[in-house]
C-alpha cells in the first residue's frame, strides 16, 4: 500500500487517465486544440493519456475494487472519526491545513479524491491487521538503534509582539506593564502577520529554532514574564514565556505506540503486494486495456 505522502501522486495519475479510459478507443473526431489550423483530436489525446497512465491507473482502480469487495465480505468498515484522524495526519505531513489545501489547489486534485484514497488505505490496513505482528523485541531494537531521535530537547512556549521600532516597542511595553491584555495588543500592534491574530503565539520551540537574540531572551525568562524590547533582524520583540519543558531522555514506554506504527508501516509495505496478488487469484478480472484487446 502507498505511503501517506503518495496520496497526491496516486490520485493525480488516476484523475489524469481514469476519466478517459472508457472513451479511449472511441472514434471521436472532435478537436480539443488546433495548431495553425491543424486539429488535435480528442481520440489522440485519449490514446496518449491511456498509453502514458492507463495501465497504472487501472491497476490502482482494480486494487481498490478488490479491497472494497474484501472489506464488504469481511464486514469491515472505516468510521468518519478514523478518516478524519488520517486526513489530519496527512495535512500535518504537508505542514498543516493551509499548506495541504494549497497543494490540492496546485495539483488540481479534489479533497474528495484524497478522502476516497484514505478510505482505501484504512480498509486495507484493517484487512491485513491479523497478518502483521510487532513484537516487544522488535520495538526495543528499533528504539535502541534510533534512541537519539526520540529524546526531547529543552523547549519554551512563548508568544510575541513584533514592531518596527524601539519607540513603538516601549509604548506597547508600557501598556503591558499597565495590565493591558497581551493578545489584544498583539492583534493591534504586531507586524508578524503569521501569528498576530492568535495573539502572537509561537508554540513550543527548541534552541536553534529562532534567531539568537530572540532565543537568548526567551530561554532566560521565567514563565509568565515579559521581556524588555528585544532587537533582531526582524524588528523589536516583546516576548512572554507561557511554559517551559526541560530536556528529557527518551524512554521506550513513552514512544512505544509511535514505534509500533512505524514498524507496522514498514511491514505493511512488504505484506500488501503479496496479499493483493493472492486476492487477485480469487476474483475474475477482465482488463480491457491489455495490449491484445486494443
Amino acid at each position: 500500500m502507498r505511503n501517506r505522502k503518495f496520496y497526491f501522486i496516486l490520485v493525480a495519475i488516476i484523475i489524469a487517465s481514469a476519466a478517459v479510459i472508457t472513451v479511449a478507443f472511441s472514434k471521436n473526431n472532435d478537436a480539443v486544440a488546433t495548431v495553425e489550423g491543424e486539429p488535435i483530436k480528442e481520440a489522440e489525446l485519449n490514446k496518449m493519456l491511456v498509453d502514458l497512465y492507463g495501465k497504472q491507473a487501472l491497476d490502482s482502480l482494480i486494487s481498490n475494487k478488490i479491497v472494497a469487495l474484501e472489506a464488504k465480505k469481511q464486514k469491515i468498515t472505516v468510521s468518519d472519526k478514523e478518516k478524519e484522524a488520517e486526513l489530519k495526519t496527512l495535512m500535518d505531513s504537508y505542514g498543516g491545513k493551509e499548506a495541504f489545501n494549497e497543494q490540492l489547489k496546485m495539483s488540481g486534485i479534489s479533497k474528495a479524491s484524497i478522502e476516497e484514497e484514505i478510505d482505501m488505505y484504512l480498509l486495507t490496513r484493517k484487512l491485513l491487521k491479523d497478518k502483521i505482528a510487532i513484537s516487544e523485541e522488535e520495538m526495543q531494537t528499533y528504539f535502541d538503534e534510533n534512541k537519539a531521535q526520540f529524546a526531547e530537547e529543552e523547549q519554551v512556549k512563548a508568544r510575541h509582539i513584533l514592531v518596527e521600532d524601539q519607540k513603538t516597542a516601549e509604548e506597547v511595553k508600557a501598556k503591558l506593564n499597565a495590565g493591558e491584555d497581551f493578545v489584544a495588543l498583539a492583534k493591534e500592534f504586531s507586524t508578524d502577520e503569521t501569528n498576530a491574530e492568535s495573539g502572537g503565539d509561537l508554540g513550543y520551540f527548541a534552541r536553534g529554532d529562532m534567531v539568537p537574540e530572540f532565543e537568548e531572551a526567551a530561554f532566560s525568562l521565567d514563565v509568565d514574564a515579559i521581556s524588555e524590547p528585544v532587537k533582531t533582524e526582524h524588528g523589536f520583540h516583546l516576548i512572554q514565556v507561557l511554559d517551559k519543558k526541560a530536556a528529557k531522555e527518551a524512554s521506550l514506554e513513552d514512544h512505544k505506540e509511535e514505534i509500533r506504527d512505524l514498524l507496522y508501516d514498514q511491514k505493511f509495505q512488504t505484506e500488501y503486494p503479496t496479499w493483493l496478488e493472492e486476492r487477485k487469484k480469487e476474483y475474475k478480472i477482465e482488463n480491457y486495456l491489455d495490449d491484445d484487446k486494443k
